[in-house]
């Protein structure tokens, strides 16, 4: 399912959203391409939020959906970690891309970015927000709890909505899901790519410091 302005029309009048859930917001083309690093590093449409030295030795890149129970428990139990060890020391540079895998996690995604703008930090502190209600938004009236989150960040609730009608906005998400799809064969939340090495789903805080301590070495 492509996400159109009808879709999200028909969703900001729902009730909890339950006549979208578990709906995928793109076709997802399974031809394959070769990656490589240098297609992992590349922003398509939006521009990259992300943390650290731009010259970093290592860089993490996340995709994640923000209605994903595993990217929500990765983000409350494993990243702090990785944060405080290798993001706040300047040893990595730490990547967040959006991979909507329904509705609900697209509008999430917008709002992020609306919040946040260009403000990495902003940004990773409003989508750190919303994995952490992620039961409240997702669960239970999806607009209504948004435009409450909106509004304790500092939008008015015309902007919320404004937001959540961004088709552009919308089209951009998309097009950069699309790419992660069909060039990096991302299929589902949440996937990592070190270094161009890709790991699929949650893993633990000692699994990426094996991954990670020896290419800082090298």
């Amino acid at each position: 399912m492509i996400i159109t302005r009808r879709a999200f029309t028909t969703m900001l009048s729902l009730t909890g959203l339950a006549a979208l859930a578990g709906l995928s917001p793109l076709r997802l083309i399974s031809e394959a391409m070769a990656q490589s690093v240098a297609d992992v590093a590349k922003p398509v449409s939006l521009p990259d939020m992300a943390l650290g030295p731009k010259d970093a030795a290592v860089t993490i890149t996340e995709f994640a959906s923000m209605t994903c129970p595993h990217c929500a428990a990765f983000n409350e139990q494993v990243f702090p970690k990785i944060k405080s060890e290798y993001i706040d020391t300047g040893k990595i540079r730490y990547v967040f891309r959006e991979f909507p895998l329904d509705i609900k996690a697209a509008a999430g995604s917008m709002l992020s970015r609306c919040i946040a703008k260009d403000d990495a930090p902003k940004y990773f502190a409003v989508t750190d927000m919303l994995f952490r209600q992620q039961n409240d938004w997702v669960v239970k009236n999806t607009t209504e709890t948004l435009t409450r989150i909106g509004k304790q960040a500092g939008l008015t609730q015309q902007q919320v909505e404004a937001c959540l009608k961004d088709q552009a906005l919308l089209d951009k998400i998309a097009a950069d899901q699309k790419y992660a799809s069909d060039v990096l064969k991302v299929d589902s939340t949440p996937t990592f790519f070190i270094n161009g090495e890709k790991i699929k789903g949650e893993a633990s805080f000692e699994e990426f410091a094996k991954k990670i301590n020896p290419l800082l070495k090298s």
